[in-house]
Formats: C-alpha cells, sequence, structure tokens
C-alpha cells in the first residue's frame, strides 16, 4: 500500500488489469520459437547494451511488460536507476550513454518507429561505425525481438509487475 504524497493516509492503488489472452499458453510453438530467436539474437552482445535496448523499444511500444522485466534485468545486472530512467530523455541526457550505446540507442528507434518508412542512413552508418557486421547484425536481430515481443505483450495486454530476474525470460 503506498501513501499519498500529501497526506499520511495510505492511498489505495488502481486495481490490477487482467491479462487479455494468456497467449504463451495458447500458443507454446510460437512462444518457444520467439524465445530461441531471443538466445539466438543475444550471442555476442554486451548484457548492458542489451537491456538498454529493450527497454527504449519497450518504453517506445508503451508495453509495460517488458518494461517491468528489462528494467529489473538490467538493475540485477549491475545497471544504474540513473541511466534506466534517463533513457527515455536520452538525447537530452547523452552524457549518461556511451557513443556505442548511443548508436544502438538511435538505431532501436529508427527500427521500432518504421513508420517514418525507413531506417535513415546516417543512423545505420553511425551504428555501422561502433559495432562490428555480426555484433550490428545481432543488435538489428535483438531489435527486431524485443519489438516481436512489445507486439504480444501489448496486444494480450500482459500484466506487469510480478516478474522477478532470474524467471524465464525473453
Amino acid at each position: 500500500m503506498t501513501t499519498h504524497p500529501h497526506s499520511h493516509a495510505p492511498a489505495e492503488n488502481a486495481p490490477e488489469h487482467p491479462a487479455r489472452l494468456p497467449w504463451a499458453q495458447l500458443a507454446p510453438d510460437v512462444y518457444k520459437a520467439m524465445v530461441r530467436l531471443d538466445a539466438a539474437s543475444r550471442k555476442g552482445l554486451d548484457p548492458t547494451l542489451l537491456e538498454l535496448v529493450k527497454i527504449r523499444a519497450s518504453q517506445i511500444n508503451h508495453c509495460a511488460f517488458c518494461l517491468d522485466m528489462h528494467a529489473k534485468d538490467a538493475l540485477a545486472a549491475g545497471e544504474s536507476v540513473e541511466r534506466i530512467i534517463q533513457l527515455d530523455a536520452w538525447e537530452e541526457s547523452r552524457h549518461f550513454y556511451t557513443e556505442k550505446e548511443l548508436a544502438a540507442i538511435r538505431l532501436t528507434e529508427a527500427v521500432t518507429v518504421l513508420t517514418d518508412g525507413f531506417v535513415p542512413d546516417e543512423v545505420y552508418a553511425k551504428a555501422a561505425e561502433h559495432f562490428e557486421e555480426a555484433e550490428l547484425a545481432h543488435v538489428i536481430a535483438a531489435i527486431t525481438v524485443i519489438n516481436a515481443w512489445n507486439r504480444f505483450g501489448v496486444t494480450a495486454r500482459l500484466t506487469p509487475g510480478h516478474y522477478t530476474p532470474g524467471d524465464v525470460k525473453h
């Protein structure tokens, strides 16, 4: 129970919404394939960078379930609260991140928001400056995979708040 910031009386949180659909249980082969794809996309990538990418895509896609999971995983891996909080305003907080991380964050945004119609050449070129080709291919795969997870999470309205690092993850 939380306390309202202007009083000492406990405040009641809004009720938790139920998931719309237990999609992983109903499509177990798809879920298992996604888990394998996710594991394959991680190979050779720095775990901290990977979590930043997953958090940023999940912020853009408004996937509360994935935000909960990847913020907790990032914290468990030693990431700072400050860098996680600042990620949504990274352009104003550039000094919190390395140039390589900034290139990955820019690429994450471009791949996630394809409604603009393309990934700009300058965004891709900047990422290519900081990543070897195989590593870049895995970053692109990781961005693509988290976007797929986000779409499952948002559409099925998976409930955040119950994930513990070390649980089966995506």
